[in-house]
């Protein structure tokens, strides 16, 4: 056989049973493509010095095998052996440098390369849009340039499409992030949008309708009535004749949306990666919450039944009702909502005289009444209320559209949010402290309730003593956030929602007192909670569990004294009741026995390998040397495994 097919050979042997051992023996996915090739360099890198290392052995002189074949056997394994450690320390210092990546199936990695290239020309899109309106860096340009900034970063939103609009409609309620000027730029993306043509919307309205548009409309407009971030509005006739509106959502707003919302995502883990004050606000988090909410507003099935429960908590409702368009549900789908037309003025388009002074101002205190019913005493509010989604009626009723955004409010929190409002006009800091304790989880290091009491009263009177537009809920959760403790999710959603809200109030009422009003009603909403037959059952609830509870507790300390008594009372550590942490101890524990036996291996073998006590296996070599260099190999390869553990735990894959 030729020497080079021989060595081709036993290259390609090695290779495959070094790549083999070596994923199994570190207990990672280490790709197949890189323990081959490195097996292979490592292989016929280390055949020179093999050849040199016999030679010196006296095990081959020249072309000539010096000493007995058993013992070549063993030398020959145990270069062999030395190789491996050498793969497998490259293999994890390259797993360290750069770890490899598992290859998915090839539908993964297709449709992950036609998301690549989406997001490359969606980004190419973005930037010519931004670089088309002057956005670039400000940093010493003009004044008037600086002057120009809102309205060109407004044009470029509304141009960059469905996502970027409804950011800048989310961020047009952070008064306490954002300048007054961006505020004010940003609120005009509520409403107005860059309509659709016709010919697309009637396809649209054709394909979801799933029939000819004669059949179910006797009349379209061709011109929109409003043209939103996702959809848009057109008036229309039923063949029945009833006058409704034609909600269709644009034909390339999900699959935009789904783009986009993977650039933002892509963006914010960056951002956190790279900067604190993103990690700080939680950036990915944000971005996460804002991703759901708008992959749920796609879904018009969701809005429809976010309208049918608003109007059913409406109508309990003892404040100035809120009118509810009907829904014909039956040509209702996932892109396209059919309703009742409601004519009238959005809040955001009212002149500065549509109505006189007490009237405008009857009417905002009717509607502040309505939704902090619905809010503090149904538990069901509308949770987007911009001034595009108020309409000021014809026969001077307020109407409420666009329920993509329902909130829900817990009775646990109810009962705790109006007792806070209540403290509040009642000037009780210690109450509205308590009230927040309870409703806010702590940190667990623990809470200055001192300080936290002082930082509350401190706003309380603030509130109670500054002119109208202090905003009471920023600086309650500018405080919560001081002292690290979390408000539950769902009346973040309310502060969020009250904010909006008197933003719209004041396009009636400039600068309306929504905080101020709502303090001096609150008392009322408190009383309006008190029911006999409420209090009865939830007396009655109470008591039965009380009950309940006094009926099991002889049999849980007889058991108990019984367990005493035969000397069974064990206590459970929580901490490592599950399978995950015990695996994890076992894993750890684990660890550290194959470092420490690594550990005794490695100085044994090198103790024995300096030495050169025992039988000459060859002229030069003897036998304790030979057997060092085993016992330091195998402790060696227990080291890198244990290293090798020891870094997937600090990358959290382990």
């Amino acid at each position: 056989m030729p020497i080079w097919l021989a060595v081709l050979l036993l290259t390609v042997a090695f290779a495959a049973v070094s790549a083999w051992i070596s994923r199994r023996l570190l207990d990672a996915q280490i790709g197949w493509i890189r323990a081959l090739v490195t097996a292979t360099v490592v292989f016929l890198g280390s055949l020179p010095l093999t050849v040199w290392v016999f030679e010196q052995a006296d095990i081959i002189d020249g072309d000539r095998v010096v000493v007995e074949s058993p013992i070549v056997l063993a030398f020959v394994a145990l270069v062999l052996g030395w190789m491996f450690a050498v793969v497998v320390i490259v293999l994890v210092t390259l797993e360290f440098l750069w770890p490899s990546r598992p290859l998915g199936n090839p539908v993964t990695i297709v449709r992950d390369a036609f998301r690549r290239r989406d997001r490359a020309r969606r980004y190419a899109q973005i930037v010519a849009i931004a670089s088309r309106h002057g956005l670039g860096m400000y940093r010493g340009r003009s004044d008037a340039a600086r002057d120009a900034l809102p309205q060109a970063l407004v044009s470029a939103l509304a141009e960059a499409g469905v996502t970027f609009v409804k950011l800048g409609q989310v961020l047009s309620t952070r008064e306490d992030v954002l300048p007054r000027d961006l505020i004010e730029a940003l609120s005009t993306l509520q409403m107005d949008s860059t309509p659709i043509p016709w010919p697309e919307a009637e396809a649209a309205i054709r394909a979801e309708l799933g029939r000819p548009i004669a059949e179910v409309f006797a009349a379209i407009e061709t011109e929109p009535m409003a043209a939103a971030s996702v959809a848009q509005v057109h008036a229309a006739t039923l063949v029945s004749g009833e006058r409704v509106v034609v909600k269709i959502q644009r034909p390339s707003a999900r699959a935009q949306v789904t783009t986009d919302l993977d650039i933002l995502e892509r963006l914010a883990r960056d951002a956190e990666r790279r900067t604190t004050w993103a990690a700080d606000y939680g950036a990915v988090a944000l971005v996460t919450e804002f991703s759901r909410a708008l992959t749920e507003e796609l879904d018009y099935r969701v809005e429809v039944a976010n309208t049918e429960m608003l109007r059913g908590a409406i109508a309990k409702t003892h404040a100035m009702p809120l009118r509810v368009p009907g829904v014909f549900t039956e040509l209702c789908t996932q892109q396209m909502i059919v309703q009742e037309r409601i004519d009238g003025v959005p809040f955001g388009k009212l002149p500065p005289d549509a109505l006189e002074p007490t009237a405008a101002r009857e009417l905002v205190d009717g509607v502040l009444d309505a939704v902090f019913e619905q809010i503090a005493v149904r538990g069901v509010f509308h949770a987007d209320l911009h001034p595009g989604n108020l309409i000021l009626c014809d026969d001077g009723e307020v109407a409420l559209i666009d329920f993509g955004a329902v909130g829900l409010l817990e009775a646990s929190m109810r009962r705790l949010l109006v007792p806070l409002l209540t403290a509040i006009a009642a000037d009780d800091d210690q109450a509205a402290t308590d009230i927040v304790l309870l409703l806010c989880e702590p940190d667990p290091a623990g809470v200055d309730q001192t300080s936290l009491q002082r930082d509350v009263g401190a706003i309380i009177t603030r509130v109670r003593n500054a002119p109208a537009g202090e905003d009471v809920f920023r600086l309650l959760l500018d405080t919560l956030r001081h002292h690290r403790l979390a408000m539950p999710p769902s009346l973040l959603l309310v502060f969020r929602t009250l904010g909006s809200l008197e933003g719209s109030l004041r396009r009636v009422v400039p600068g309306y007192d929504m905080v101020g009003q709502a303090l001096t009603r609150a008392p009322h909403f408190a009383r309006s909670m008190l029911s006999l037959r409420t209090a009865a059952l939830s007396a009655q609830t109470q008591f039965a569990v009380a009950v309940e509870q006094v009926r099991r507790a002889p049999r849980r300390l007889e058991n108990i004294s019984r367990s005493l008594e035969q000397g069974t009372f064990s206590v459970r550590l929580r901490s490592f009741e599950g399978a995950g942490e015990r695996r994890w101890i076992e894993g750890l524990l684990g660890q550290v026995t194959s470092t420490l036996v690594g550990v005794t291996l490695l100085a044994t073998g090198i103790a024995l390998a300096i030495s050169s006590g025992g039988p000459h296996l060859t002229d030069d070599v003897a036998l304790f040397p030979f057997l060092g260099s085993v016992i330091g190999l195998g402790g060696l390869l227990l080291l890198v495994r244990s290293l090798r553990a020891a870094l997937r735990r600090r990358d959290g894959t382990g």
